[in-house]
């Protein structure tokens, strides 16, 4: 089956082209990262001269973090996305059709049979009867679904009785914890996906982490080879994860921030379903008011109509500045007025 093209946020010089505008002007909102990521200290000299060092306690460190029992180091969740699966054994796989877009093609390539699911299919209990393989995004991104993690411990069952794999990829989760299968990725036909990217603002350092079984995660880095993961990376992973007292208090300013994204949203007569980390407004005008903020120089993340929902917007997180979130203010106060159906 022919897929959706594999669109990602953060292509900032595609606005800078189309509009016009040089990018320092732009509000930025296509991502879901952290704007106001983890503060790098300076690196020691090593970390740029040496070959990274595999055995430099990062997979024990990240194990630690997210309460797993083992961890793969990766050169992002996306290198992890394109190996896992050639390590499974062929089938059926549900991937969510309004969702990261990275997976269903990787799972094709590799011989699985896709099946894309509504947003509705994941209401289900019975889900994972009919595949063999099941795909979820935990928040999802876009929609800001988040499962209870009774829902996916069934679903694993199911899965796992027959041989099967439940795949979690938790980029968004490290807010809402509570909702981690991080401790359980060392049973058996469970993966969980970690990553620095969104929550620590680190995405430019493309390092995350597999959890799984030992088996697993040993043929994964035997598909991946060595050095997968720079030596900086690893330098700056091993840094952000240990400190707890910046993960506490970025948390609560996250929380607070998705709080005052959705009211803002809201007072602006737009419907948004929110995580800490973003918004996403499924409305069938989302195409014009994303075109009425881009004349503005407001960056957002437009989606087609997929699995079942309309036509939509994701809206990440403005900087942590006041005049940042006014200007937003202002976009949306003007697109209300440019698209009268707004108001």
């Amino acid at each position: 089956m022919t897929h959706a093209p594999i669109r990602h946020g953060g292509n900032l010089l595609a606005a800078v082209r189309r509009y016009g505008r040089p990018a320092e002007t732009w509000l930025d909102l296509s991502t879901g990262i952290n704007p106001d990521g983890y503060p790098v200290p300076l690196l020691p000299a090593d970390a740029w001269q040496r070959l990274p060092q595999d055995d430099d306690g990062l997979a024990g460190i990240a194990a630690q973090a997210y309460g797993a029992a083992h961890a793969l180091p990766v050169a992002g969740s996306q290198a992890a996305i394109r190996t896992l699966p050639r390590l499974l054994r062929p089938g059926r796989v549900g991937i969510a059709a309004l969702g990261y877009s990275e997976y269903a093609p990787a799972f094709a390539q590799a011989g699985h049979t896709v099946t894309p699911l509504d947003e509705a299919d994941f209401q289900r209990a019975d889900l994972a009867d009919a595949l063999d393989h099941l795909v979820v995004v935990n928040p999802n991104n876009p929609t800001a679904r988040l499962l209870p993690i009774d829902t996916l411990r069934h679903w694993h069952e199911r899965l796992a009785s027959r041989g099967g794999t439940l795949i979690v990829d938790e980029a968004f989760i490290d807010c809402t914890g509570a909702a981690s299968l991080a401790g359980s990725s060392a049973a058996p036909g469970l993966i969980v996906l970690r990553s620095l990217g969104k929550f620590y603002g680190l995405a430019g350092v493309r390092c995350g982490f597999v959890l799984a079984q030992p088996a697993l995660l040993d043929a994964l880095a035997d598909q991946l080879g060595h050095w997968t993961v720079s030596g900086p990376a690893r330098a700056v992973a091993r840094i952000a994860l240990t400190d707890t007292a910046w993960q506490a208090a970025t948390r609560t300013s996250l929380s607070a921030a998705g709080q005052r994204l959705a009211i803002l949203l809201r007072d602006h007569g737009l419907s948004p379903v929110s995580q800490p980390l973003f918004s996403w407004v499924p409305d069938a005008r989302a195409g014009s008011l994303h075109e009425a903020l881009a004349r503005q120089g407001v960056w957002t993340r437009l989606f087609d109509a997929a699995g079942g929902c309309p036509s939509s917007l994701r809206f990440g997180l403005p900087p942590n500045d006041d005049a940042a979130w006014q200007r937003l203010d202002a976009a949306l106060g003007h697109a209300r007025h440019a698209l009268p159906s707004l108001t």
